[in-house]
């Protein structure tokens, strides 16, 4: 149960990272690079010539739309037979491909270049914000949100839920360490997809308290 406090909390800390990314977006329209980006271009460097490059270079393909795109349909169609509702499926299979859309004209609109192509690593076009860390955020979040409604034991759907946190950190910054991203866009990516992810479930639990009887 959040709190007020918590509450108040929560939404002060939302309001102040959203600042910081407009920040960040004036910054890259006018053709700056912000702070952060300048400060991590060694750390990038380093991080190219390591040992933990070649598995986030396998990691970040769990982001990727070759990967994502079978495993929404799929993954839609078990929820469907789960819940043996057609809404949960829709809510999961809808919001990643919202999400993806989203993504797609916010990089239009903010028209940054990427620090480097790849095109292997599905790494070409625009760079802000992140895909990888935006659309993992909703896709494996939603399918978190609904297999957890099914899991009665609460440190199961805990590790469960945490599992799938770590997965979604771990894809985004991954983008970062093979140099395809700057790690504001990652970070970017982190928190509208978030923002999506609230989103979504608050309007899934809402229309389902109108689909039940009185």
């Amino acid at each position: 149960m959040v709190t007020k406090r918590t509450g108040s909390i929560i939404f002060l800390l939302a309001l102040l990272t959203a600042v910081i990314i407009g920040i960040w977006i004036v910054k890259i329209i006018t053709g700056n690079v912000p702070y952060v980006d300048q400060w991590t271009r060694d750390l990038v460097d380093t991080l190219g010539v390591s040992t933990i490059y070649a598995p986030f270079r396998w990691i970040t393909n769990l982001g990727s739309e070759p990967f994502l795109l079978p495993f929404t349909i799929i993954v839609a169609v078990i929820l469907w037979g789960l819940f043996r509702d057609w809404l949960p499926a829709l809510f999961f299979a809808g919001g990643t491909l919202a999400a993806h859309m989203l993504n797609m004209l916010l990089k239009h609109l903010v028209n940054r270049d990427r620090p480097s192509i790849l095109i292997a690593a599905n790494a070409e076009g625009h760079s802000f914000p992140s895909g990888h860390a935006m659309i993992p955020m909703v896709c494996y979040g939603l399918l978190a949100y609904f297999v957890s409604k099914k899991i009665h034991s609460n440190k199961v759907k805990f590790g469960f839920q945490f599992f799938f946190a770590l997965l979604v950190f771990l894809i985004g910054i991954s983008r970062f360490v093979i140099n395809v991203h700057y790690l504001t866009d990652v970070a970017a990516g982190f928190f509208i997809g978030f923002i999506c992810l609230f989103g979504l479930i608050y309007l899934y639990e809402w229309i389902q308290k109108r689909r039940s009887p009185s």
